[in-house]
């Protein structure tokens, strides 16, 4: 059984930073991407960043790029995201996810964690 566990969500101010882990359990990573995709009240979920698992290529979207970075621990089976610069904005449920990868196909999710940045 799969299951991965988001943590360190919370309320910061513009400006600030975050850290999300996601710690997964149930598969063998190899092979597959892990990934981050956030969704705000009244709109999609929409990818964030991945990572394949093996060999740690990264990915990811436009509008983060440059202020969030995508890791993993692969001893600890946890892959994080580091929020830097963070704008009201990046207000959303954070979401992390395994599958295919990297912007797609996606079959395991955890249960979601909240970030609000206050201007």
């Amino acid at each position: 059984q799969v299951q991965l566990v988001e943590s360190g969500g919370g309320l910061v101010t513009a400006g600030d930073s975050l850290r999300l882990s996601c710690a997964a359990s149930g598969r063998t990573l190899s092979g597959y991407a892990m990934g981050w995709f956030r969704q705000a009240p009244g709109k999609e979920r929409e990818f964030v960043a991945a990572l394949r698992w093996s060999g740690g290529s990264t990915y990811y979207a436009a509008s983060v790029k440059g202020r969030f970075t995508i890791s993993r621990d692969v001893a600890k089976n946890t892959m994080y995201l580091q929020m830097n610069s963070l704008k009201p904005e990046d207000t959303a449920v954070y979401y992390c996810g395994t599958g295919i990868g990297p912007y797609g196909g996606y079959d395991y999710w955890g249960q979601g964690t909240q970030v609000t940045v206050s201007s």
